[in-house]
């Protein structure tokens, strides 16, 4: 069903992966350069595409940037009628640490769908934007899925959705659209701090501040779905890299931040990756 990861193997993986997670002894901490994908002050280096409308044109300026916040807004629509986006950072990556800085504001859209209240997301391992059929809703990709609370009910965020794929999850081909992660209910317009730590077509891990709240690993294509079935896709392809794009699905949302740390320069070398992440996680004591 799947191929076996080329560079370390998954039990070498699984081991780096928990030594990002542990209650790691203090060090001393060397400078991270992250690769800030939102500048704080235009969208130059995004690309936008847009349910029903061409590469580029960003429809009613749903996506626009005000006091230094990215944000997604829905003042120019008459109606929602389906017209789900996404904002494509410029570049593709395979192995690193992303993370977003999110909080959802005012009231949804008219006629969006009852589900998308509250709900956007961080796409990660995108097809090509310049792939994306005009009719075309949703990416070939794998959603960290971002839900708000509506202030009475429990709504998990950094949850997984799945358009065009499947992934292992808890050692099982799963095959479900979405899965529910551990984490807490965020309510009302606060920020919520996110991560995501991606090894190319091996683990992915879903982090809530310093909760990691669902792990799951193997991304791989789905051929029963019709976009990846027109671009030919592998049935059961595993996905090493891709694009990463933030959502509009008819609810306001804000991001503040969105940043990289890229780990392709260390997965050759298992200690060196070992190194990097237990750096990574002690930037947050």
């Amino acid at each position: 069903m799947f191929a076996a990861t080329k560079t370390l193997t998954m039990r070498n993986l699984i081991m780096l992966c928990c030594l990002f997670t542990c209650a790691c002894s203090a060090q001393q901490k060397n400078n991270l350069t992250f690769t800030q994908l939102f500048n704080g002050k235009d969208l130059n280096d995004w690309v936008i595409k847009i349910k029903d409308h061409p590469l580029n044109e960003n429809f009613a300026n749903t996506f626009r940037v005000e006091d230094s916040v990215l944000k997604v807004r829905y003042d120019g629509y008459d109606d929602f009628k389906e017209q789900y986006g996404h904002i494509y950072y410029k570049q593709k990556f395979s192995a690193y640490l992303l993370v977003v800085e999110y909080r959802f504001t005012g009231e949804q859209a008219k006629n969006g769908p009852g589900w998308a209240i509250r709900n956007s997301g961080a796409m990660l391992h995108c097809q090509d934007p310049a792939t994306i059929a005009l009719e075309q809703d949703f990416p070939i990709s794998l959603e960290e899925q971002f839900l708000g609370g509506n202030g009475t009910d429990e709504r998990q965020t950094a949850n997984l959705c799945t358009p065009g794929t499947n992934v292992i999850l808890n050692q099982q081909f799963f095959t479900p659209h979405c899965v529910t992660s551990s984490s807490k209910t965020f309510h009302g317009d606060q920020w919520v701090h996110v991560e995501a730590l991606v090894l190319g077509d091996s683990i992915i891990k879903h982090i809530v501040n310093t909760d990691t709240v669902l792990v799951y690993e193997k991304p791989q294509y789905d051929g029963r779905d019709p976009w990846v079935k027109k671009l030919g896709l592998p049935d059961a392809g595993l996905i090493k890299e891709g694009y990463i794009s933030l959502q509009s699905e008819s609810h306001p949302v804000e991001f503040r931040k969105a940043e990289l740390f890229n780990l392709a320069p260390y997965m050759a070398d298992k200690q060196k990756l070992a190194a990097i992440l237990k750096e990574l996680q002690n930037r947050k004591k």
